[in-house]
């Protein structure tokens, strides 16, 4: 016991400089031979054993899922994505595969998925570019082009406009400054002067400033200047979104806020929405658990009992049901 407690005291990893609170921690016995087994038994099933397959593959990190897949096209000469697919269908099929991809390749891939075909899913794109650090960006980016064969800055160009392409474009640029030791409090000064001077000060908005400055300061130093603009402003840096823009752009500079001041609370907010929106969006609540279950579900299950009074856990219990359930639980790992 003493190894398994030593092995989870270790799981606040960093992910891109950036501390991780994952509730899908690598399997300590892991046996890729033993499990791609029980999957290809849980396929062939008659009628396919679902618990199997979602027992497996919802405790088991990436990198060990991908093992899991190695060992068994090894025993049945077949690719385990593809036998997924056609063993399972709905929400459960959507959770399991994305499950198989990596956190990048899965975020890639629902970007793709947001600006296919007719209109764009802004909702999404919003979410996931505004929500993600830079070094989480830089690596989406390279998969995307991987992926698709195309720059993730062309596709968002080619299917936004105006304001909001001008600030998802600069995000996606990633030249957002790294946290320092040493903090600036006359830059912290200059930015939340310039910020209001930019909107609640003038008639009119000049987007410009808002968007160079949320793109390319780092997140401590944000904080600050959000902290500083209460001098200056008589509202705080939301209402004066609320009141200075409208649309997707009043979307994602929200979304941007909310993410520097507290990112945890941004998702836990989003999964409240998502599950209290009549007939669940499960298009949202997917995304979150599996985008998350590896780097910070842990402590947006926190948030979310703190903020919403019961805990994630119940809450997708009285909102799901079936296989699709049982799935989110699992990632969920755990009441609070």
């Amino acid at each position: 016991m003493a190894l398994v407690s030593e092995f989870l005291g270790q799981l606040t990893l960093t992910l891109g400089g950036e501390e991780t609170y994952p509730t899908v921690v690598p399997e300590p016995n892991f046996d890729p031979d033993k499990d791609a087994a029980r999957i290809e038994t849980a396929i062939k099933t008659k009628g396919v054993d679902e618990h199997t397959i979602i027992d497996v593959l919802t405790k088991r990190t990436y990198n060990q899922r991908r093992e899991i897949a190695f060992a068994y096209e090894r025993r049945t000469k077949k690719d385990m994505i593809t036998a997924l697919k056609a063993a399972l269908s709905g929400q459960l099929e959507t959770v399991i595969l994305g499950l198989m991809k990596s956190t990048a390749q899965y975020d890639a891939s629902e970007i793709k998925a947001s600006i296919k075909g007719l209109g764009t899913d802004e909702e999404s794109l919003i979410e996931i570019l505004c929500s993600r650090s830079s070094a989480e960006l830089v690596e989406i980016k390279r998969v995307y082009k991987e992926l698709f064969k195309k720059d993730l800055e062309k596709d968002v160009a080619g299917d936004t406009s105006g304001d909001f392409a001008k600030l998802l474009l600069a995000l996606v640029s990633t030249k957002r400054d790294e946290p320092s030791s040493v903090v600036d409090f006359q830059k912290i000064d200059d930015d939340a002067r310039a910020l209001y001077d930019a909107g609640v000060k003038i008639k009119g908005t000049d987007v410009k400033t808002w968007i160079s400055i949320m793109s390319q300061r780092s997140v401590p130093h944000l904080q600050k200047v959000f902290d500083r603009y209460k001098s200056y402003s008589p509202y705080d840096m939301q209402e004066s979104i609320r009141k200075e823009v409208k649309g997707d752009l009043e979307k994602s500079f929200l979304t941007l806020v909310q993410c520097f001041e507290n990112k945890q609370l941004y998702f836990a907010n989003r999964l409240q929405d998502a599950m209290k929106s009549k007939g669940a969006k499960e298009k949202v609540l997917t995304r979150i658990m599996v985008s998350r279950c590896e780097v910070d579900l842990k402590k947006i299950r926190q948030e979310f009992k703190a903020h919403h009074g019961q805990s994630l856990y119940k809450t997708i219990a009285e909102h799901t049901k079936g296989d699709y359930q049982r799935a989110l639980l699992s990632l969920c790992g755990g009441d609070d």
